[in-house]
């Protein structure tokens, strides 16, 4: 009793140390302004409308928004070109589908000889007595072979003979070009048309009625000389839309002759580089 009456008197120093008390203020409910100020007040909905609408879309959002964009773009663009693709197959007949099939085994075939052959040749070198004698035939073997690649020496083994007679001009270089592309791809080791060795330079174009083999006219019928194993040349050229499709839609008559012995006589002046030299010491 006595501290509570010590605090009610006007003479304690604690008590004028400290503020007078305020009273809370009390807010009125937002329903209850809404209704004084007159405005109906809003429901859920029309106030979620309102956050979301109109929207506010910072710069970072919008590059987002484009590189999406951009990704399904071209993540569209890839599916269409593999659906055509598909479709394509689809649409081929049953033997189509399999000469492809087996000109692709023929491929992985001879990429896989040409692997072995060069392994069994690093085991020869690492296993021979005479290790500088068997470089050096293989040297030779390997000049032999270059020589054939590059048309300077003469070449024989099996393979087709193209002939294409173009008896109204309608075939242009293009199009021997891409029987020429077709071949190589098939596997074939020496070409040559009309008496002109083809090589890994070799160009084709266009002249009057007939058509230019590295600067040199041929005319029709033009007649390929192809080496190479004829069980991959010849489906190479009779694939849907290949080479013989694409002559015999412009009225050229296509004969593909398989033989064992087929001569590639024509050669090519052995050109001695101006500024390149071996690098080997």
């Amino acid at each position: 009793m006595s501290n509570e009456n010590e605090a009610e008197t006007p003479e304690n120093p604690l008590r004028r140390e400290l503020p007078e008390e305020v009273p809370a203020a009390v807010e009125e409910p937002e329903p209850q302004e809404a209704e004084e100020s007159g405005v109906p007040p809003l429901s859920g909905r029309q106030r979620l409308v309102k956050g979301l609408w109109p929207p506010r879309v910072s710069r970072a959002q919008l590059i987002v928004a484009v590189l999406l964009f951009g990704l399904g773009f071209g993540l569209a663009v890839q599916v269409a070109s593999n659906s055509d693709g598909d479709s394509a197959l689809r649409g081929a007949r049953q033997e189509d589908l399999v000469r492809i099939l087996d000109e692709l085994d023929s491929r992985t075939q001879r990429l896989e000889d040409e692997k072995q052959g060069l392994e069994d040749q690093r085991t020869e070198l690492e296993n021979s007595s005479d290790q500088a004698e068997e470089a050096r035939k293989q040297t030779v073997e390997k000049e032999k072979q270059l020589g054939i690649l590059a048309g300077t020496v003469a070449a024989q083994g099996p393979g087709i003979t193209l002939t294409i007679d173009d008896a109204k001009g309608t075939v242009k270089a293009d199009m021997l070009l891409d029987a020429v592309q077709e071949l190589r791809a098939a596997g074939a080791e020496a070409i040559q048309v009309n008496g002109v060795r083809v090589v890994a330079g070799t160009y084709l174009s266009d002249s009057g009625s007939g058509v230019k083999v590295d600067g040199n006219k041929i005319t029709q019928p033009y007649r390929f000389k192809v080496i190479g194993k004829p069980q991959d040349l010849e489906p190479a050229l009779n694939i849907p839309g290949g080479v013989v499709q694409t002559l015999e839609k412009e009225q050229a008559t296509v004969t593909v002759d398989r033989s064992t012995k087929i001569i590639v006589d024509a050669l090519r002046p052995a050109e001695r580089p101006d500024y390149a030299r071996s690098s080997s010491r």
